[in-house]
């Protein structure tokens, strides 16, 4: 079983993210989102098609996670966080690394900087593009989650 503490940050990083992921088009953060703007791009059908296809997988990890604390982790929960989070850190690489270093089409620009133009950033931007501070934040948040399942042994 993983320490205490290494299991209490497994559920702080997954809470964050499961937060993040149901609120992040939803509520206003001040200039950590643009909740105006990312509805002018999407319509509310779709938003909430969205948000329900990307926070639920995580939401059901997080569930789980809390439901076997301090216990031990099956081994289906276990391929369930690894899998969901390799996925969910390469969604985000995919989404804005690659267009950043390396450019994207100008749909996606376009796209990009009427949902986040008005968000906070501290990158420079290169190719049209800037990832914003929640986004970093998030991306952050999934990597710190797969450092603790790889530190933890969460083996059952």
């Amino acid at each position: 079983m993983a320490s205490p503490g290494l299991e209490e940050a497994l559920i702080f990083f997954q809470a964050f993210v499961v937060l993040f992921l149901w609120i992040h088009d939803w509520v206003p953060l001040g200039r950590l989102n643009d909740v105006a703007a990312v509805r002018s791009q999407d319509t509310l059908p779709r938003l909430i098609f969205i948000t329900l296809v990307q926070s639920v997988p995580w939401s059901v990890g997080l569930f789980f996670s809390v439901k076997h604390f301090g216990g031990h982790y099956p081994h289906w929960l276990q391929m369930w966080l690894w899998i969901s989070y390799i996925f969910l850190v390469v969604g985000v690489i995919r989404a804005w690394w690659v267009p950043y270093f390396f450019g994207a089409g100008a749909r996606r620009i376009e796209r990009y900087r009427i949902m986040f133009g008005n968000t906070h950033s501290f990158l420079p931007k290169r190719h049209g593009m800037v990832p914003n501070t929640a986004h970093i934040l998030f991306l952050l948040a999934g990597i710190a989650t797969l450092a603790v399942l790889f530190a933890g042994d969460f083996k059952a």
